[in-house]
């Protein structure tokens, strides 16, 4: 198989190298220093050939006799879905969705940083929330110009999505994870995420009455 250049590997390739990753972390505080493409696949519900296809897209492949080795892989997998100097991330609605993605995410990735939140209730702002700062969501312009941040996980009420999700853009915002139940349109350029759980519960309760 073609080795692809790691800017052009499609997205369902980068989340499973994520998915990866968190397993291998896992297996090294288990001990462990090899592993097997059926270890992984059968720990992410794939098929060891869809695993071997991954890695090999990324210029790794393990030996029959060891698998792969866990450190090597880790590393890799870190220089290709990481940046050097790490991403900011901001939170904008401080509710309590927003404050448990936010206690629960710190510290997760040396390379993934929430710098700052933003909500309009006063009684949030301008002080610590979760761990970071949280501001009005009259300054998002300002702190993501000033801290150069292109991420940002909306957890709002619904009916502000729109005008923050625009205020975002034009703030500088390139990607955006969307945990409200407004879906959004982005132009071009910009990398859009949504989350629903509504039509993940939808999808489960299908699956389970069959």
């Amino acid at each position: 198989m073609t080795q692809i250049k790691h800017n052009q590997l499609p997205g369902k390739t980068v989340e499973r190298l994520s998915q990866y990753r968190r397993i291998l972390y896992n297996s090294i505080r288990e001990g462990k220093t090899n592993i097997y493409s059926h270890e992984l696949a059968k720990m992410m519900n794939l098929t060891p050939v869809q695993v071997r296809r991954d890695l090999m897209l990324i210029g790794y492949s393990g030996s029959q006799s060891k698998g792969y080795v866990i450190k090597d892989l880790v590393d890799l997998i870190g220089r290709i879905i990481d940046s050097k100097e790490g991403q900011k991330i901001i939170i904008v609605g401080m509710g309590n969705l927003g404050r448990a993605i936010t206690s629960y995410f710190v510290g997760k990735r040396e390379k993934l940083f929430i710098v700052a939140a933003f909500d309009n209730d006063l009684q949030k702002t301008d002080r610590i929330v979760a761990g970071v700062p949280c501001y009005h969501v009259n300054r998002l312009k300002e702190v993501i110009e000033k801290e150069s941040i292109r991420i940002a996980v909306l957890t709002l009420a619904p009916e502000a999505t729109h005008e923050v999700a625009r205020k975002l853009l034009d703030a500088g915002i390139r990607g955006i994870l969307n945990y409200t139940s407004v879906p959004l349109t982005v132009p071009p350029g910009i990398y859009l995420e949504e989350y629903d759980i509504v039509t993940s519960l939808e999808k489960l309760a299908y699956l389970v009455k069959q």
